[in-house]
């Protein structure tokens, strides 16, 4: 692991396993993971029975949708799979929910409960570039949603 990732991983699970208020550390850990690799919108969501709703973003601005049906979006395939779905084109995807007109790549990370393994939130990282994220994208956020993210949400 690059030092770079691991020296952000470690801020991500110090501010996780912090006593800030839930939202400021919602912003911070998609500030972080935001640098992570350059991207430019994250976004930290809840994932409730019924409803997704954003608790902290990185980027220009919230999103179209700050709160929405579990049934909706990349998201709920995501939810559904328990694994990242990433989406090259979300031009060429009516799973798709816009947040911003601009976007054309998207990923979507599921936050799993380290006990029974349900979702409890998801972290979704946008790109105004096409095909813009790796397999190296997914796995390095896919780690901060393994490691960090778990405290943050049941903290």
């Amino acid at each position: 692991m690059p030092i770079v990732m691991n020296n952000t991983l470690n801020q991500i699970l110090m501010t996780a396993a912090g006593s800030d208020d839930r939202a400021v550390k919602a912003r911070r850990l998609a500030e972080l993971i935001q640098k992570l690799g350059e991207y430019r919108w994250v976004g930290i969501y809840d994932v409730g029975p019924e409803t997704v709703s954003i608790v902290g973003w990185s980027g220009p601005s919230a999103p179209a949708y700050p709160s929405f049906p579990v049934t909706k979006g990349l998201t709920a395939s995501a939810i559904e799979s328990k694994k990242a779905v990433i989406v090259g084109d979300v031009r060429n995807d009516s799973r798709y929910l816009t947040a911003f007109g601009s976007t054309l790549s998207a990923m979507i990370v599921p936050v799993l409960h380290p006990g029974d393994g349900r979702v409890v939130g998801t972290v979704d990282v946008e790109s105004e570039r096409a095909n813009a994220f790796t397999s190296r994208d997914r796995e390095m956020i896919e780690q901060c949603a393994q490691s960090a993210l778990p405290l943050w949400l049941l903290g």
